[in-house]
C-alpha cells in the first residue's frame, strides 16, 4: 500500500500523525529567526543539519512549522511536509533488484524524498526482525538519535506493507543522499533524505545504511559480527571504491531485551 507519509504501525504504539507541538503565532507569509518558536527550537535548512557533523559536535534538531502555526503555506520552514517535488523512477538494476533514480537534475541539498512506512514500537520491530529468513528483504530502518546528554531516540519505520518510493533506495558505501530526521507535528521524526553532492539525471539515488554517512564517528551501532551472524549478512554490490562487501549489519533488534 503506497503511503507518501508515515503511518501508524500495526502494534498501534505510536501514532505518527497525532499533533503534539504548538505552532507559532509568526502572521508572515514566511518565517524567520529567531522571532519564530519553531525555528528558536532547532536547526533550519541553512544551518548544520543539511552539513553533516563531520567536524564533531552534533547538529541541532529540525522543526519545520506545523498545522497549527500561524504562518502560511509558502513558509520556507516548510519543506518535508510539501511531499515529493522531484521526478524519480523506479528501475530495475543489474545487480541490486530494484532501485531509484532522479528524471532531472538535483541539487546538492534538495529535499529528495521520505523513507516512509509503519512507526512501530521496539518490541513489535523485533518480532518483524526475527520473523524474516535470511533471505527476506528487510525494510525496517533503526534510526538513533545521539543527545548531548549521552540518551540516544530510537525510531522505527517499517515500509514493508505500506511505505513509499523511499523503500526501493539502495544502500553504497559512497552514497549520493544522507538522512535528516526533521519534526513537524510531534517528536516523531520524519526521515527525509537530502541530495549529499550534485547529482545528474539518471544516476541512482543511494544513502548508507548504517547511518555513518555524514555523522560523526561512533554513531551507528554497525560492528563486526560473529562467526555465527555471517550467515545473517547480505553482500553490498553497490561497486564503490570503499565498498565494505557486505551490507550494514546491526544486531540490535536481532539480541534479546
Amino acid at each position: 500500500q503506497y503511503s507518501p507519509e508515515n503511518v501508524a504501525g500495526a502494534d498501534g504504539e505510536i501514532d505518527p500523525t497525532e499533533i503534539t507541538f504548538p505552532g507559532c503565532s509568526c502572521r508572515s507569509s514566511s518565517c524567520a529567526a529567531p522571532e519564530c518558536s519553531c525555528l528558536r527550537r532547532g536547526d533550519n535548512y541553512s544551518g548544520q543539519c543539511l552539513r553533516g557533523a563531520e567536524q564533531g559536535g552534533f547538529a541541532r534538531p529540525v522543526f519545520e512549522c506545523n498545522a497549527l502555526c500561524g504562518c502560511g503555506e509558502r513558509c520556507q520552514n516548510r519543506l518535508v511536509q510539501r511531499g515529493l517535488r522531484l521526478r524519480l523512477q523506479v528501475f530495475r538494476t543489474p545487480a541490486k533488484g530494484w532501485g531509484v533514480r532522479a528524471l532531472e537534475h538535483v541539487p546538492r541539498g534538495r529535499f529528495v524524498c521520505e523513507y516512509a512506512g509503519e512507526v512501530l514500537g521496539l518490541a513489535e520491530a523485533r518480532r518483524r526482525i526475527r520473523a524474516q529468513s535470511p533471505q527476506d528483504p528487510n525494510y525496517i530502518m533503526a534510526l538513533r538519535e545521539h543527545l548531548h546528554d549521552g540518551r540516544v531516540l530510537e525510531t522505527f519505520v517499517d515500509p514493508t506493507r505500506v511505505g513509499n518510493v523511499g523503500r526501493f533506495l539502495n544502500h553504497s558505501c559512497e552514497p549520493n543522499l544522507f538522512m535528516v530526521p526533521v519534526r513537524v507535528d510531534s517528536m516523531v521524526p520524519r526521515l527525509a533524505l537530502f541530495a549529499a553532492t550534485d547529482i545528474p539525471a539518471g544516476e541512482e539515488l543511494t544513502y548508507d545504511y548504517s547511518g555513518r554517512f555524514h555523522n560523526s564517528a561512533g554513531s551507528s551501532r554497525e560492528h563486526k559480527p560473529l562467526e555465527e551472524d555471517n550467515g545473517l549478512r547480505k553482500p553490498c554490490y553497490c561497486g564503490s571504491p570503499a565498498c565494505a562487501s557486505f551490507l550494514p549489519w546491526d544486531s540490535s533488534l536481532f539480541s534479546t531485551p
